[in-house]
């Protein structure tokens, strides 16, 4: 039996009479900005901050489907719903605002990184030290939407505790800096764009078999 959480999330899915004004405006934000680093790269020949966008948004795509089977398979929960108030519901635990802000976070994540790839802080590699302290950053922004009842989490090993939140840290996030980290310390665009289609041929595959042919709903 669903969770109330679970049927909540589910309400209005796709239900384009829920877009509120404000998505127009978040969304030539996103656009500007993607603009912008295209036109900064052609200039320079470095694509790694589309690279990075593109990479942390298409890993969140890949974890928001899973996410999605965890709920379609237990038939109770996944192990985040987003049952509350959204412009835009798109699966049981992502909604348009999430996936406005995935869409730049890699880029944000990228212009944080040294232009020295040796520089070290706190005796890290800069790229894993910001990887690192942008995961626990959202870890913490979670945290807070878990508390105000935005984020549900319904399983004992995915709540405030020690070993649930290090759970969030690491696949709700580290991973995504991870990914995004290899695909820019690639050698050539051809492996890099290579590295992103993969990582979003995963999804999309994983959502034509669930929801093109058996039709489910999450």
């Amino acid at each position: 039996m669903p969770t109330q959480a679970s049927q909540a999330a589910l309400n209005g899915l796709w239900d384009l009479t829920m877009i509120k004004w404000y998505v127009i405006p978040l969304l030539a934000i996103v656009i500007y900005i993607y603009v912008t680093e295209m036109k900064t790269a052609k200039k320079t020949g470095n694509w790694n901050a589309i690279f990075a966008g593109l990479t942390v948004f298409g890993m969140d795509f890949f974890n928001e489907t899973w996410n999605g089977w965890v709920f379609h398979f237990t038939n109770y929960s996944a192990f985040w719903t987003t049952p509350g108030d959204t412009a835009l519901r798109t699966m049981i635990g992502w909604n348009i605002e999430i996936m406005f802000m995935f869409a730049i976070s890699g880029i944000i994540f990228y212009h944080t990184l040294a232009e020295n790839r040796d520089e070290r802080i706190l005796g890290l590699p800069d790229r894993w030290f910001w990887a690192i302290g942008y995961s626990v950053f959202c870890v913490f922004v979670e945290c807070l939407l878990n508390i105000g009842g935005h984020l549900v989490w319904e399983y004992p090993f995915w709540r405030l505790s020690f070993g649930g939140v290090w759970l969030i840290f690491l696949i709700g996030y580290f991973i995504f800096y991870v990914a995004a980290i290899l695909v820019i310390g690639m050698k050539t665009d051809r492996r890099k764009i290579k590295a992103i289609a993969l990582i979003y041929s995963v999804p999309i595959l994983m959502n034509l078999i669930g929801k093109g042919i058996f039709h489910w709903a999450y």
